[in-house]
């Protein structure tokens, strides 16, 4: 107590009290010892922008990795500021999804891509995926369509083509059936997101296709037994691209319009939503609905669907759906966007999306509810943009701001595609890539790999000053480290000094850093890690997940270079 004393009277002395003023001493018992309880950080209210997605939510425990010892850099102007007391949300896993489609094999004949699925672990994976759900019948068997399914469909402009149905019981070896989607996710660890056929509700020719087309999607939940908690009804049924936008009033029976409308799509929202939840009941599982939006104003050239499509679903169906979907592929249709266009747009429009929807929907009297962004890439093409080390760094960007803004969830498009001369949405090659090997997983799929794995489970507090071109990502673990994602938007290296509020650096940090190769300019086909590349013209490490980080004892603040256009996933440890 005397030292409490002294201690006080020190204070007093150097200035801090007031002339006169009394400073009280609390004498505790004898024998009873003071004890100083550090402040614990509470958890925010989850958004209603999130909301159920949340439960997917699990504590994560950081597992120190094998390491290189590597200097860190010498102190630079920039600095960055982590405050893991500041919990901007808790991480939904749900935000890490992906695409499977029907034409990317039966895929549990193809151990090397499970292999590697399993180890991203995106945690949801979306099928049968965009435009093909609307033509998709998941319990017909191979070339044989119901007897309600038209022989021609009609395109966005009145002609008509002959249909080209998708079936779940196909089992050749180039297409995905329904069975082996499930085998996949239980093999894998990963559980799905159903886009059922809404198409069929517009195009089918029974006396009452929107009841045929809901009864359909009433018994693929019930044949999914609870496998599936997440479904869509629908895909971009707005477009004038898919199948039942438009369709022939001559061979339709209920008196449906010849294109379709928000308001038309809402009332049947309904319709398909109440027969699945029915469904659902009879089986004993939850399931959630979502319905679909559009991510932004439309342009003056849109169609009167497109004008019309969030007020009319909004007015019929947002009191009732579950969440709402919106598809972003971010960069212009079929431009040739230079690397900042890219990875700016990853910042600027993620927040713009989550604006104009929450503006949409309480706009027109509905409650927010959560958002899910189920399919995303970019459209940048003509120089590999899309296989590129850029269009992975625009995936780490995409993934921190969805955090930022609050998203329930989020799955890319799409796990293999097809080559397309580089234009190509997939994170695998799909085996007609000249040169490379199939299933070589492309930059994309490093960025987020590394991303989840040097992430907490908490979104928290980060600044910089003294450049605009890093972007940071900083999260908290349950057991105690902080990690951090910074990207360097720039052409040059930057040594960023990290510094913490409310936290104290431990013995280590450890982390990987990423960056392109020197072929194809701006848009390397590769991405080095920690300076291991690949064997091949394209991709990464084959030992991504065995690699060792970089790691370097601490003295006080942590240090290192993140190099151009790269980024850097690293984890400090907690005193």
């Amino acid at each position: 107590l005397m030292k409490v004393y002294k201690l006080l009277l020190l204070v007093c002395v150097l200035g801090s009290c007031k002339k006169g003023a009394v400073v009280p001493i609390v004498v505790p018992p004898r024998d009873t010892a003071i004890v100083i309880t550090p402040t614990t950080p509470t958890d925010p209210e989850t958004a209603a922008s999130i909301g159920f997605f949340m439960n997917e939510w699990i504590p994560k425990t950081f597992v120190a990795p094998t390491f290189t010892d590597v200097q860190m850099p010498l102190v630079s102007g920039v600095a960055i500021n982590v405050n893991p007391a500041n919990i901007i949300t808790k991480i939904p896993p749900t935000i890490f999804g992906n695409n499977a489609n029907p034409y990317m094999t039966q895929m549990v004949t193809e151990p090397i891509l499970l292999n590697h699925i399993k180890e991203l672990h995106p945690g949801i994976i979306r099928f049968p995926g965009g435009n093909l759900s609307s033509v998709f019948f998941w319990n017909a068997e191979n070339n044989n369509k119901p007897a309600d399914a038209p022989e021609n469909l009609v395109d966005a402009d009145g002609k008509t083509f002959k249909s080209y149905y998708w079936y779940g019981k196909n089992n050749d070896n180039w297409t995905l059936s329904l069975d082996n989607y499930y085998a996949m996710l239980q093999q894998t660890n990963n559980q799905g997101m159903i886009t059922v056929n809404y198409g069929y509700a517009r195009y089918g020719t029974s006396a009452n296709p929107v009841a045929a087309a809901a009864h359909l999607a009433a018994d693929w939940v019930r044949y999914d037994k609870g496998r599936t908690k997440y479904w869509e009804v629908g895909n971009e049924s707005n477009g004038s691209w898919q199948d039942g936008y438009r369709i022939a009033t001559a061979s339709n029976k209920d008196g449906q319009p010849e294109k379709v409308t928000g308001d038309l799509y809402g009332q049947h929202y309904k319709v398909f939503k109440d027969s699945m939840m029915k469904a659902a009941k009879e089986i004993g599982k939850s399931i959630y609905v979502g319905a679909q939006l559009l991510e932004q104003e439309p342009a003056s050239w849109s169609t009167p669907t497109d004008k019309t499509w969030n007020s009319g679903v909004l007015g019929k169906a947002g009191s009732v759906a579950d969440y709402f979907i919106i598809h972003s592929y971010y960069t212009n249709y079929g431009e040739n966007s230079q690397a900042t266009v890219i990875l700016n747009s990853a910042i600027d429009r993620t927040k713009t999306m989550m604006d104009y929807v929450k503006s949409n929907v309480t706009g027109n009297g509905v409650s927010l509810k959560p958002i899910a962004l189920t399919e995303w890439n970019i459209f940048s093409e003509g120089s590999m943009q899309q296989v590129s080390n850029i269009s992975g760094l625009h995936a780490t960007l995409v993934l921190g701001e969805l955090l930022n803004n609050k998203y329930g969830m989020a799955s890319r498009w799409d796990l293999a595609n097809g080559w397309g001369n580089g234009n190509d949405h997939g994170m695998f090659s799909n085996g007609d890539e000249p040169g490379i090997v199939k299933w070589t997983p492309r930059p994309s799929f490093y960025h987020m790999y590394y991303f989840q794995k040097m992430s907490g489970d908490r979104l928290i507090s980060s600044t910089v000053t003294g450049s605009t071109d890093l972007s940071v990502y900083a999260s908290s673990y349950a057991s105690g480290q902080v990690g951090l994602v910074i990207v360097n938007r720039s052409n040059t290296a930057i040594d960023p000094t990290i510094t913490f509020q409310n936290y104290t650096v431990g013995n280590r940090a450890y982390w990987y850093t990423l960056r392109g190769g020197t072929d194809n300019g701006d848009f390397s086909r590769k991405v080095i890690v920690n300076g291991a590349g690949p064997l091949q013209p394209a991709g990464g490490p084959e030992n991504y997940a065995t690699l060792k980080a970089y790691s370097s004892t601490l003295l006080s603040n942590v240090r290192v270079t993140v190099p151009p256009r790269g980024a850097v996933f690293m984890v400090v440890e907690k005193k």
